[in-house]
């Protein structure tokens, strides 16, 4: 992570002890004014989470940690398959900014869209307010193709993100595929392949700053979520 830290000049804090507190955070789930005392002053802390979430390099260190953690399994550096899901979560109370009820699954709150690789890996996220449909949300997934995508072909999904997603996949040169359960079985069938998304979720739910979504903005729970993959990478490459 050195490398892209910026470590060109000396500073008066630890950035490693920075982003550990970050780490400590997302993990937990406690408020940056309730830090230990082995961590900066919590101001720092929160400085650089909300610099870096500006500049993003947290975004390029999910990239890289996920491009490592591949070569380290023996695979490709960049994926060629992904898979796309959402999951709603209830949202803080008094936090009224992209909120909205999610009538099949009775949340009030916000919901987070994923895309991953068919390991389980975060490439890229979106979070939106919890009554926006499933297609018209996931567009912010990938409204280009940025450069981790140019070996990517295949994208799966289940059949609420036809329509305007899997048009505009298509604009990109991207295959949109539907992964759904046989229609001869009832009750929960792990879909082949895209079942990987689900147990991602599952990952998720062991970052306690994730179980209830706190943050004002959809763009700094992006951050949380890129942050939780981030440390679930540091913890497979140590």
């Amino acid at each position: 992570m050195a490398c892209l830290l910026p470590v060109q000049r000396r500073r008066r804090l630890c950035l490693r002890q920075v982003v550990n507190a970050v780490l400590y955070v997302c993990r937990t789930g406690g408020q940056w004014r309730a830090l230990p005392a082995e961590f900066p002053a919590w101001t720092a802390v929160y400085y650089y989470f909300y610099r870096w979430q500006q500049t993003g390099l947290w975004a390029r260190l999910n990239t890289v940690l996920n491009a490592l953690d591949r070569l380290h399994e023996g695979r490709e550096a960049l994926p060629s398959l992904a898979c796309v899901d959402s999951q709603s979560v209830k949202l803080a109370p008094r936090i009224f900014e992209h909120r909205g009820l999610d009538g099949g699954k009775h949340v009030n709150g916000r919901k987070r869209q994923i895309l991953t690789d068919s390991s389980g890996r975060i490439w890229a996220a979106h979070v939106h307010a919890a009554n926006g449909h499933d297609s018209r949300g996931a567009l912010g997934l990938l409204p280009h193709r940025p450069w981790w995508a140019a070996r990517l072909q295949t994208v799966l999904t289940d059949a609420a993100y036809r329509g305007r997603f899997a048009d505009h996949l298509r604009g990109l040169g991207l295959q949109h595929q539907v992964a759904s359960r046989p229609p001869t079985q009832r009750g929960f069938v792990p879909v082949a392949k895209r079942w990987v998304v689900e147990r991602t979720f599952a990952w998720l739910a062991c970052f306690r700053r994730l179980a209830v979504d706190y943050e004002y903005t959809p763009a700094s729970h992006v951050c949380w979520l890129v942050l939780a993959n981030i440390s679930m990478c540091l913890n497979r490459l140590a």
